[in-house]
C-alpha cells in the first residue's frame, strides 16, 4: 500500500497594515502561524504551531524523529484539514483491517509511555523530545568516511545567504537547508524549509527525506537557529554527519555532538566559522602566504 499524502500548504505570508516612525500606514508582510493537531489513528498526539508550508512532511518528520513510527510501511495516509487545523494519520493496520495497531493493549501502553516521557527543551514552535531518545544516542552510527572541505562550507553558507526566503520578507521564522556534499552538486541546496520553529523545519526536511528515500550519509544540514541538544539529536538520528549554523550552541548540544561524533560548526558568517566537534571529518584549505 502506497502512502497517500494530501497537499495542503498554507500561504507563507500575510499582509497587514502597520504604522511606521513617520506615522505612515504601510502594508507589511508578516509570517503565517497556525496550530496543527496531529492524530494517529484518531489518537491526539500533539499540537504544533507551524507556518504551514509543508504540513505533510512536518507530520512525517515529527513521527519519525520522535520514534513513534519506524517505517513508512506502517502508514497508509496523511491528510491535512486546515478547516479543523488537524492532520489525520492513518496506519496501514487500520486502513486494511479496520483495527489500529494502537488498539492492542501493549502497543497502546507503549505509546502512552512514550507520550508521557517528555523533556521540555529550549526549542521554539515545538521543542519537546521524548525522553527515551536520549537512551538511543549511543546506538547512532554516523559515516566515518564523509569529509567536509572548507571550500564546501563557504559554498553552503553563501548559497543559504543568497537563497530567497520568507525571513527576508517577513522575518519571524527559522530556516533549515539540506545540502549536497558530493560531485558537481557539492554545496547545492537540495531542500530548504522555513517555519516558526527551527524544530518544525528540521522535521519537515526529515519527512521529505523519508518519502523521497534520500541518503543522509553524505549530506550537510544547515540551520539558522542555535545548536541545542534537540537539534543535534535530530540531525544524528537522520544520519547526517555535518551540522552547520550561523548561530551558537549550548553546552548539552556540544556534549551530545561530541558523544556521537557529529561534525558541528557554528558562527558561520562569511569566511568565519568555529569548528566545535568532529574535526576528523573537516578538511581545511592550505593557508596561502602573503605575496
Amino acid at each position: 500500500m502506497s502512502l497517500a499524502l494530501s497537499s495542503c500548504a498554507r500561504p507563507a505570508t500575510y499582509e497587514v497594515d502597520a504604522i511606521n516612525e513617520r506615522g505612515e500606514t504601510v502594508p507589511t508582510a508578516i509570517a503565517g502561524e497556525h496550530p496543527l493537531t496531529l492524530y494517529l489513528d484518531k489518537r491526539e498526539l500533539v499540537t504544533l504551531m507551524t507556518l504551514g508550508a509543508a504540513p505533510e512532511h512536518l507530520t512525517l518528520g515529527y513521527l519519525r524523529n520522535q520514534r513513534l513510527v519506524e517505517s513508512l510501511d506502517e502508514l497508509a495516509s496523511i491528510q491535512v484539514d486546515w478547516e479543523t487545523s488537524s492532520v489525520a494519520v492513518t496506519s496501514t493496520s487500520l486502513a486494511t483491517r479496520g483495527v489500529s495497531v494502537w488498539d492492542d493493549a501493549a502497543q497502546a501502553d507503549a505509546l502512552a509511555a512514550r507520550l508521557a516521557r517528555r523533556t521540555v527543551t529550549t526549542g521554539c514552535g515545538q521543542g519537546t523530545v521524548f525522553g527515551d531518545l536520549m537512551d538511543e544516542i549511543d546506538r547512532i552510527e554516523l559515516s566515518g568516511h564523509a569529509r567536509l572541505t572548507e571550500e564546501t562550507l563557504y559554498t553552503v553558507t553563501d548559497r543559504v545567504r543568497r537563497h530567497e526566503s520568507i525571513y527576508k520578507v517577513a522575518g519571524a521564522v527559522h530556516g533549515c537547508a539540506l545540502c549536497a556534499n558530493t560531485g558537481d552538486e557539492r554545496g547545492e541546496i537540495l531542500r530548504f524549509v522555513e517555519d516558526v520553529g527551527r524544530h518544525n523545519a528540521v522535521d519537515a526536511i526529515a519527512g521529505w527525506m523519508w518519502v523521497e528515500s534520500v541518503s543522509a550519509a553524505d549530506k550537510i544540514f544547515y540551520t539558522t537557529g542555535r545548536l541545542t541538544s534537540e537539534m543535534v539529536i535530530k540531525c544524528a538520528q537522520m544520519g547526517i554527519p555535518f551540522l552547520l549554523s550561523r548561530s551558537g550552541l549550548t553546552q548539552m548540544g556540544h556534549e551530545i555532538a561530541r558523544r556521537v561524533g557529529l561534525t558541528m560548526i557554528g558562527r558561520c558568517q562569511g569566511k568565519h566559522y568555529l569548528l566545535f566537534t568532529g574535526a576528523q571529518r573537516f578538511v581545511r584549505q592550505p593557508v596561502r602566504a602573503w605575496a
